[in-house]
């Protein structure tokens, strides 16, 4: 008996090595795994910064061992052998067949038709690194951010201008120079503030979040205040947020990421990181503020990811806020003060590698998302669309989405329900979304860096 026993399992183990499932199809790996980092194509994958070599057998080590310190998972436990080197062959055979990103441009006569739009989409710059953060001044000009530290000044006539004086900044990674806002009185006073990811000058590779505000002289930065230094610093390159917005009411709000790796921070209020700041427009801590912490008196909110959208809404008095989820569960808040929207602890996501990080997406005394997104779009930039240029879209939200390559329009219903529209497909990566004085969209889109301002032409 014993003997047969034995036989028997000799047998199923035999089956079950010699029938092992076959390796799963790279590129749909790549569809589930990869997109939500590296971009939904292989092309926009294939046009990057090779930190770690585009070898074969680099590849393989990526993607076996990962860099945890750069938010890039090791996926030895979630794939076989066999489907990491067919992943590598994929990739590498991609690099050789692609020389750069593809974009995707308008149609030939200039238009791009989407729902019940018509629109005519006007380039306004080129040869711009990475556009992350964009406003208009009361003259129409446009001051625009680019990721590696330059600060550009567009005028009527599309003629770029570099402004120069800028604070030195940390451009790896994620970080970079973000977000731009000008004070609601900049025709009296000048105030233009900017949010960027500034280095510890006692620590090599310790970086934070910083926001200041300026004057412009002669295309140069004047009058140089640092208001906020997020604290503490910490050493990655990935989350630092970051957007700007004023309620009208002589208060600054800013986001600040919970710089990847460290996730604990999001659910204390003994730091700055993974939260929604408010200040009045000089720095000082407002009076009314909720003071979760009485040594961080500027939080508003916590719990937050990677916040890369906020938006003041005046007709109701309320602040919007997106954010990056991990693999899934891409959030759109509705921001209340001293409120907890619950990262890490609860998630509609799951993590790079496949593996929950928990297991709960509502917990007591921890905020519901309005809106959540499961795949992820990867979220940047948020509007509200309050011109009668574009009667169809008039009251929508609009968000960019760096994954897909084109803008969610997220339309709210009167019972209170969103209801989400593709508009602007494969129009490129989406990082600055923001509506013009001239009551004009204007897009900060990625590969190749470019801004382009979205003319309504006629309803269809």
């Amino acid at each position: 008996m014993k003997t047969k026993l034995l036989s028997i399992s000799i047998f199923l183990f035999s089956f079950q090595y010699n029938f092992a499932a076959p390796p799963r199809n790279p590129q749909k790996i790549f569809q589930q795994l990869c997109s939500g980092c590296h971009g939904q194509t292989i092309e926009a994958f294939v046009d990057r910064n090779w930190l770690h070599g585009k070898t074969k057998p680099e590849i393989i080590k990526s993607i076996t061992v990962g860099y945890p310190d750069a938010s890039m998972p090791a996926w030895k436990e979630a794939l076989t052998a066999a489907e990491i080197k067919n992943m590598a062959t994929y990739i590498e055979k991609s690099i050789k067949n692609v020389d750069s990103y593809s974009f995707s441009k308008p149609k030939s006569n200039g238009f791009f038709e989407s729902g019940t739009q018509k629109f005519k989409i006007d380039t306004i710059a080129t040869d711009m690194n990475i556009p992350w953060g964009l406003t208009q001044l009361p003259t129409g000009d446009i001051i625009v951010t680019s990721k590696n530290g330059k600060l550009h000044r567009i005028d009527a006539n599309k003629q770029k201008f570099e402004i120069k004086n800028v604070p030195a900044v940390v451009d790896k990674g994620q970080a970079g120079l973000l977000d731009v806002e000008i004070h609601p009185n900049y025709a009296e006073n000048g105030w233009i503030y900017l949010t960027y990811t500034k280095q510890n000058p006692a620590v090599e590779n310790e970086t934070t979040t910083a926001l200041i505000r300026a004057q412009i002289d002669h295309d140069a930065l004047v009058n140089i205040q640092e208001l906020f230094l997020a604290k503490p610093y910490v050493k990655s390159s990935h989350h630092n947020g970051s957007r700007i917005v004023f309620d009208g009411k002589d208060h600054v709000f800013f986001s600040v990421g919970e710089r990847g790796k460290h996730f604990e921070y999001a659910q204390k209020t003994d730091n700055d990181l993974g939260k929604v700041h408010r200040l009045y427009d000089d720095g000082r801590i407002p009076e009314d503020n909720p003071k979760v912490n009485e040594a961080h008196p500027s939080i508003w909110s916590w719990g937050h990811r990677n916040p890369q959208g906020l938006y003041y809404d005046a007709s109701n008095d309320k602040i919007f806020e997106h954010e990056h989820g991990p693999r899934g569960g891409d959030e759109l808040n509705l921001l209340k003060p001293g409120a907890n929207y619950g990262w890490p602890a609860i998630s509609y996501g799951i993590n790079y590698d496949g593996k929950p990080i928990t297991g709960l997406t509502q917990q007591e005394g921890m905020e519901q998302p309005q809106h959540y997104y499961i795949p992820s779009i990867a979220p940047s930039g948020l509007a509200k669309v309050t011109s009668d240029k574009s009667p169809g879209w008039k009251g929508s939200l609009l968000i960019g989405s760096l994954r897909f390559n084109y803008l969610e329009r997220v339309e709210i219903k009167k019972d209170g329900t969103y209801l989400s529209h593709k508009e602007l497909m494969n129009i490129g990566r989406m990082r600055a979304v923001k509506m013009g004085f001239d009551g004009y969209l204007y897009l900060g889109l990625e590969n190749p860096g470019m801004v382009v301002r979205v003319m309504p032409v006629s309803a269809l």
